[in-house]
């Protein structure tokens, strides 16, 4: 096989398998509900979480006990640009009665590059914490690419401002700021554990 040939297939090989992701990714989003009720659009690319050493794969059900310290993410970037990450829950105080979504759980604005600790906290990040007997609830990450270093006008959240997390939208937040669709995204499922009221207990404290 010749050098050129050799190109042409591991580029076949590339392309098939970037496509494969892409879709893959989509999909998750569309059956699991993540679009429509939080996007209109799916990202095209996985955001990789890790809670510790584990590494969050997209829909899989996790404890408020694991999730409890803020996790690490990675996602493709460039250098001189800045980011925004958002973790929300469209499942306030229950799926099927989502009168109080979106819940924000975590907004981190202007991230350099991927070093979310340099960005500005506009949202402390806060664990999953469904009320007991809820079910599930869907935590979702999403990394947007900002057109550039921006002034927002929403005020530092922290943890024990509980009210203030309700009633978040995603989308309004995007339009706001001409962020357009997400780059990258992933989410998980939890449901009441004992650390719960552990949780609302530290915050308040």
């Amino acid at each position: 096989m010749t050098g050129f040939r050799v190109y042409l297939f591991l580029t076949g090989i590339l392309l098939s398998t970037i496509g494969f992701s892409i879709g893959n990714i989509l999909s998750e989003f569309h059956e699991t509900g993540v679009v429509p009720d939080v996007l209109d659009k799916a990202p095209n690319e996985k955001l990789e979480v890790l809670y510790g050493d584990k590494n969050l794969t997209f829909g899989e059900e996790l404890t408020p006990t694991l999730v409890k310290d803020v996790p690490t993410v990675k996602y493709n970037h460039e250098g001189s640009e800045f980011y925004t990450l958002i973790m929300t829950d469209p499942d306030v105080p229950t799926r099927k009665t989502p009168i109080m979504a979106e819940w924000i759980h975590w907004l981190v604005v202007n991230i350099p590059g991927d070093d979310v600790s340099r960005g500005e906290n506009l949202v402390d990040y806060t664990g999953a914490r469904p009320l007991q007997g809820a079910g599930f609830h869907r935590y979702v990450f999403l990394i947007y690419k900002q057109p550039g270093k921006l002034h927002f006008h929403e005020k530092h959240l922290k943890n024990h401002e509980e009210a203030t997390h309700e009633k978040f939208s995603t989308r309004k937040f995007s339009e706001k700021y001409n962020l357009g669709n997400p780059q990258a995204g992933n989410m998980f499922q939890a449901k009441w554990d004992n650390f719960v009221p552990i949780s609302y207990h530290q915050h308040r404290a």
